[in-house]
């Protein structure tokens, strides 16, 4: 299977950014723009964390791209909403 790269984190991105959204309602980015770039940012420092902290060769399908780029939105949602709190 080929290496999905940055490109394909962008892209997966789009769509863990939308999920990631369900997981935090109420709090931080609201609307279809920052759900996009967090889905993208996520998806950025997921695979960085994949790879380069828990030394794993990355995930071989789209699906598991999917799941590492989510829980990489949940980490930013979840310190942008501890940055908002009042």
């Amino acid at each position: 299977m080929p290496e999905i790269g940055p490109i394909g984190w962008i892209i997966v991105g789009f769509l863990a950014g939308a999920l990631s959204g369900f997981v935090f309602k109420n709090r931080t980015a609201r609307g279809c723009l920052p759900n996009i770039l967090i889905g993208i940012l996520g998806g950025l420092i997921g695979g960085y964390l994949s790879e380069n902290v828990f030394h794993t060769t990355g995930p071989n399908t789209w699906f598991g791209a999917l799941i590492v780029a989510f829980f990489g939105a949940v980490i930013i949602r979840f310190l942008i909403g501890m940055t908002e709190r009042r």
